[in-house]
């Protein structure tokens, strides 16, 4: 399992998660996006390269099935999930938890209220990638591969409908789960919906033909 953070977070956030998904029998790694953490560089339009990258530096691991990689991610984290799903065949499912969409980061872009570090260029170079990206065409480009979606109703970010207009262009195996009240980082650090995101994912995946 990649473990990929949202905007202002990082690596270390997440940690109750990878330590679920080593609970399950799943390898896990998380690391700090561009412009995060300990990342040394600022944060950019190659952070979508960097996840198929961690996926495949995860699967060199003689212990880890390399045609099982999944990613998890949160906010902008399930953005960048969902389109490295869809362009990197070192992916082989998703998990996306209140997933950004590029309208919400360009707003948020232009408002300068994304919690990363990027400076004038990065910010350019980041605004017209978003603008020629569409997160639910990323969604249908998945196909078979398992994406379970989760979204809180109460979040104040990222309306919950935008995860069910994601739900309704992707292709089985899919999940959606909306959770009542909450907010935008609830869902994240749930126990119970960690382990039935493992649990899913484990059932779902060999289903997928590129894991048969």
């Amino acid at each position: 399992m990649v473990i990929v953070h949202g905007a202002g977070s990082q690596k270390e956030n997440h940690g109750d998660f990878g330590r679920a998904c080593a609970a399950a029998g799943w390898a896990a790694l998380a690391y700090d996006q561009r412009g995060h953490g300990e990342s040394v560089d600022e944060m950019a339009p190659e952070a979508l390269t960097d996840v198929g990258r961690m996926a495949r530096f995860l699967g060199e691991r003689e212990d880890v099935d390399a045609r099982r990689i999944c990613v998890r991610g949160s906010s902008m984290g399930a953005y960048m999930a969902i389109h490295a799903a869809a362009t990197s065949d070192a992916l082989a499912g998703v998990v996306a938890i209140c997933p950004a969409g590029e309208a919400d980061l360009l707003r948020a872009l232009r408002e300068g209220t994304l919690q990363m570090r990027a400076g004038p260029e990065s910010r350019q170079a980041l605004e017209a990638w978003l603008e020629e990206h569409d997160l639910r065409v990323a969604v249908e480009r998945l196909a078979a591969k398992p994406l379970l979606l989760i979204h809180a109703r109460g979040d104040e970010r990222i309306a919950s409908e935008w995860s069910e207009r994601l739900f309704q262009r992707a292709a089985e195996p899919r999940k959606l789960i909306l959770l009542p009240g909450g907010h935008h980082r609830s869902a994240q650090h749930d126990p119970e919906l960690q382990g039935l995101a493992l649990r899913w994912l484990s059932r779902a995946l060999p289903t997928a033909g590129r894991c048969r």
